[in-house]
């Protein structure tokens, strides 16, 4: 099968297996597992950061750092298709007692800078306190698209202006960072905190990294363990988050060119339409014209038949992307694929 559901499905290369067995252990708990901590270490160099804490999965990177960052009853910013909000099970408002204070995402993934200073809650008895602006980079349900330096610098302005904490959901940062052809670090600058994804475009089975400072990586790693999240022997896990950024890290790039390449063939036929005409990272978004018979559960069912499985965003709406597995023949191949089942 040629999986384009999502860069989760990757799985370890052999030589990622090789590291997985070799690797040194010990109880990270007690803070005593090596490859751990030299994960950690290296995510936080490797964003410009002062600490790093290895997380099991990017939703509970994310919840561990708004719960640090905020207190019950407070509230924050974000936007309307944020993972933290689509997808993460209400966590921070079941776990945390936080209020969501939802803005519409543009079309290119950012809020609008009037909306987030309108919705910064003034010092009123009625109001409960702002406390984190989040935004996400880059995004997923906006395309793909790349949150802009320029921009995140603002935001980080507005927070700093208004002594809020400023969280950025990173699972795909890299994606971003190699879209805009910048340091990682330089773009997570103007943020309080981080979180990347280690099993997504990086190839890794499972992990995610939390990146901040000292005293908040501190604080969120006694988070951690309270959401269950404290790990023992894990530099079984750690190690292939280590190989994922010293080898897989250099790839991204071949997985945007492999994008761009997907969507300008599958822009031949003419009853689909592209979202992005060329996609801003790995994630081809494409829809069905309105005369197609089929929506899109029943075009994903026949590719499937095919060999090719896809997700659905909507009721007329594929996503495609394309990750650390896919060649260059898979793309043709999922092209024919299409042809064949809206012909």
């Amino acid at each position: 099968m040629i999986d384009l559901r999502s860069d989760t499905v990757t799985k370890p290369s052999p030589e990622m297996w090789e590291v997985i067995a070799r690797a040194e252990v010990g109880d990270d708990v007690y803070g005593e597992d090596p490859s751990v901590n030299l994960l950690e270490e290296k995510s936080a160099q490797l964003l410009g950061k002062k600490a790093g804490l290895f997380i099991p999965s990017g939703t509970m990177g994310n919840l561990a750092a708004i719960l640090t960052h905020c207190e019950r009853g407070s509230e924050i910013i974000l936007g309307n298709k944020a993972h933290t909000f689509l997808y993460e099970v209400g966590g921070i408002a079941a776990l945390g007692g936080i209020q969501s204070h939802i803005l519409p995402n543009q079309q290119n993934g950012t809020l609008k800078v009037a909306d987030i200073r309108q919705a910064i809650r003034m010092d009123d008895i009625h109001d409960p306190p702002t406390r984190l602006i989040t935004l996400e980079n880059t995004h997923n349900r906006c395309g793909g698209v790349a949150l802009t330096l320029e921009y995140t610098r603002q935001v980080g302005e507005i927070a700093k202006e208004h002594q809020l904490k400023f969280h950025l959901d990173g699972a795909r940062i890299f994606n971003a960072a190699a879209a805009l052809k910048l340091d990682p670090a330089e773009l997570v600058e103007p943020v309080d905190s981080v979180m990347f994804c280690l099993s997504k475009g990086l190839g890794a089975p499972v992990g995610s990294m939390l990146c901040g400072s000292s005293d908040f990586i501190k604080r969120a790693r006694k988070t951690r363990k309270m959401l269950g999240g404290g790990m023992r022997q894990a530099g079984v896990i750690a190690a292939a988050g280590l190989y994922a950024l010293e080898k897989n890290l250099p790839l991204l790039e071949q997985d945007h060119l492999r994008a761009a390449d997907l969507a300008r063939k599958l822009s031949s036929i003419k009853i689909l339409s592209l979202e992005h005409q060329k996609p801003p990272s790995n994630m081809v978004y494409i829809n069905l014209a309105d005369d197609v018979p089929q929506d899109a559960e029943e075009t994903a069912l026949k590719l499937e038949k095919l060999g090719v499985l896809v997700g659905t965003t909507g009721e007329r709406q594929i996503r495609l992307v394309v990750h650390l597995w896919i060649e260059d023949q898979d793309i043709d191949d999922v092209v024919q694929a299409f042809t064949e089942v809206l012909s």
